[in-house]
C-alpha cells in the first residue's frame, strides 16, 4: 500500500499486535491534545508487553525534552530497572525527531515504528528540518555559539573514566 499524500509505501507486514500497540500510541496523542499537551504519544513494548507509554508533556513540564518517546523510554527504563531497551520496540505515533531519534539510539531500542512523517509534523509548525540543517554546518555557521576551550582540563575526566576497571559501559 502506498501514502497516497507523500508517496511513501507503507508496510503490509505488521502484525495484528503492532496495529494494536500503534494503536495505543495514536490514543495517547489524541487523549494528550485534550490534556492540553502536544500531539505525540509513544509506546514501548517488549516481548509482547507493553512496558511503558509516554505523552508529550514539554509544555505541562517545562521540560523542553518531555517528548513522548524520551518520556517513555524514561519511563521503560525505570520500569525494568535497565538503561538499556535492547529487545524493545517503540511505537509512536510520528516519525522521532532527531534528539528523541538520538535518545532511541542510546537506549538501544531495536526497533521503531511510527505513523505520522517528519513532513506531517512540519505541516502544523512541528518542523525540525531545521536542526538536521544546522547539523550540516560548521561551527561557526551555525545560529547557536559554539566554543570549544579547557579540552586539557576536562580529558581529566575521560582518563580517569577510561582506567575505571568496574565502569558499567553503555
Amino acid at each position: 500500500m502506498i501514502d497516497k499524500q507523500h508517496g511513501l509505501p507503507e508496510s503490509e507486514t505488521f502484525s495484528a499486535d503492532d496495529r494494536r500497540f500503534m494503536r495505543m500510541a495514536i490514543d495517547l496523542s489524541i487523549k494528550n491534545v485534550d490534556d492540553g499537551g502536544g500531539p505525540f504519544g509513544a509506546v514501548i513494548v517488549k516481548e509482547g508487553r507493553v512496558v511503558a507509554k509516554g505523552a508529550n508533556r514539554v509544555v505541562a513540564n517545562n521540560d523542553p525534552t518531555a517528548h513522548a518517546e524520551v518520556v517513555a523510554i524514561r519511563n521503560a527504563c525505570r520500569e525494568l530497572e535497565t538503561f538499556d531497551l535492547s529487545g524493545c520496540t517503540v511505537y509512536t505515533s510520528c516519525e522521532p525527531c532527531p534528539m528523541c531519534l538520538s535518545a532511541i539510539y542510546w537506549a538501544g531500542i531495536s526497533r521503531i515504528c511510527y505513523a505520522n512523517t517528519k513532513r506531517d509534523a512540519a505541516a502544523i509548525d512541528f518542523d525540525d528540518s531545521f536542526i538536521y540543517d544546522q547539523l550540516r554546518l560548521d561551527y561557526d555557521r551555525r545560529s547557536i555559539c559554539c566554543e570549544h576551550f579547557m579540552r586539557d582540563e576536562a580529558l581529566a575526566a575521560f582518563r580517569k573514566w577510561e582506567a575505571t576497571t568496574d565502569k558499567v559501559e553503555y
